[in-house]
């Protein structure tokens, strides 16, 4: 996410973390070179020159509280004034509630619509959408087909959008979340605001959100304006996170209008819709991980199944795992998401090379196919597995006969190194080098 103006701000941090000793003049070449990563970032000229004279000021004039070095003290002003400009996330209270969803035409609105709902969902909220879009060609089948894939029921298809919201709100009462996905325009018309204060009135929403597309930069915080003004909206969610450079902008842009950002969008897939917060956010950018996210990435995936993975972990810990036992694993990390997505996550992240994330997620893809042609006998006691086995093995998983025993070395040197783990010896060894033994 956003490499290249995270490269520039992490090699900014490093310059503070590694000199010798902090001057004037250190803080001064630091500070410049925030400004360039941030005007780079498309952040506005008028706030980087505010946040950095307020960087400038601070680190020059505040002393450290005691226990903290003056480095640590530098480094910390640096965080707290960029995420500032980042703005404060919110995220929606798991009430029952009507959502109200508006933007303009092509910024993602429909699909975040469904990213939402599914954010609901995975909660233990029942969601049902209403397209309230009457313009524009196969909105509704757009927004049944999102519906479809995440099996949330979806109501639409009238002629006039304020008959459609009537009907769809008395439908879906029995519903926890109700999302309302408005009509677009190329721009803020008049006939768009008439529609969406008409659709407000009737609805009464709990919450009124705007989608806006990041890949614009600086023009969201003129949109989060105009619609602000037109309908008051509680909260933004920038979509496009993953794949833009001007994702800095757009988000110190909304924060600039106090909008406040409730969720970002991190890629295509419905689950790629994160809470926004400018801590974790600008943690991720300087390669210093998110592991909270992570935590909670971890939880989702874990819903329903805790005794189960409990009692898998304790195995494989203690080196007594089957092969089985290893394939629930990557069956839990696969549903975690892309596993470049959970490496961001990791504050050895950013030195992971993308070619090593890429050759890691190959392969776990091949192991779980060359599993899946195994019987589950063969899964429960590796050990009977012979030559003839590996032959009809890779003739199931469509693979070579090396690929097999490759997966069988693996699974071996995994269980080898978690029985040394796990061993007394091992454990004291551990501890002293932490100078706890």
């Amino acid at each position: 996410m956003l490499k290249s103006f995270g490269e520039s701000l992490r090699s900014a941090f490093r310059k503070i973390a590694n000199a010798p000793f902090i001057d004037r003049d250190l803080i001064k070449e630091v500070v410049r070179d925030i400004q360039r990563a941030l005007i780079a970032g498309d952040v506005n000229v008028k706030l980087v020159l505010e946040v950095s004279k307020k960087i400038e000021k601070r680190a020059l004039e505040e002393r450290p509280p005691p226990g903290m070095s003056n480095r640590e003290h530098v480094l910390r002003i640096l965080h707290e004034e960029l995420s500032s400009i980042l703005g404060k996330g919110r995220e929606l209270s798991l009430k029952k509630q009507k959502i109200m969803m508006v933007g303009l035409y092509g910024q993602g609105k429909t699909t975040t619509c469904g990213k939402l709902a599914r954010f609901f969902q995975k909660r233990g909220m029942k969601v049902a959408l209403i397209s309230a879009d009457v313009h524009r060609p196969a909105a509704f089948e757009q927004l049944k087909q999102i519906g479809d894939k995440i099996n949330a029921p979806v109501f639409g298809g009238g002629k006039k959008a304020e008959n459609v919201v009537e009907e769809g709100i008395k439908k879906f009462s029995k519903y926890d979340i109700i999302i309302i996905d408005t009509a677009g325009r190329h721009s803020l018309e008049n006939d768009l605001i008439k529609e969406m204060k008409k659709i407000s009135k009737i609805v009464n929403p709990d919450e009124k959100i705007l989608v806006i597309d990041a890949s614009i930069g600086q023009q969201a915080g003129k949109q989060s304006k105009a619609f602000n003004d037109a309908i008051g909206i509680t909260g933004v969610i920038l979509t496009k996170m993953d794949g833009t450079a001007k994702g800095g902008g757009a988000l110190s842009a909304v924060a600039e209008t106090g909008a406040p950002i409730l969720y970002v969008g991190t890629g295509e897939h419905m689950n790629d819709l994160e809470k926004f917060d400018a801590n974790r956010f600008l943690s991720r950018i300087l390669g210093m991980g998110d592991l909270q996210t992570l935590l909670e990435k971890a939880e989702e995936a874990s819903k329903g199944k805790e005794k189960k993975i409990e009692k898998t972990a304790k195995k494989m810990l203690s080196g007594k795992f089957t092969l089985l036992d290893m394939y629930e694993q990557m069956e839990l990390l696969s549903g975690m998401g892309p596993f470049q997505k959970i490496a961001d996550l990791l504050p050895i992240g950013g030195k992971l090379r993308n070619e090593d994330i890429h050759e890691t997620q190959k392969r776990l893809k091949k192991y779980r196919v060359i599993m899946d042609s195994m019987t589950r006998k063969e899964l429960e006691n590796p050990n009977i597995i012979k030559s003839s086995h590996i032959k009809r093995i890779a003739r199931g998983a469509g693979v070579e006969s090396k690929d097999v025993k490759e997966l069988l070395r693996h699974y071996n040197m995994s269980k080898k190194m978690m029985k040394n783990l796990s061993s007394k010896k091992m454990q004291r060894k551990l501890l002293k080098q932490f100078g706890m033994g």
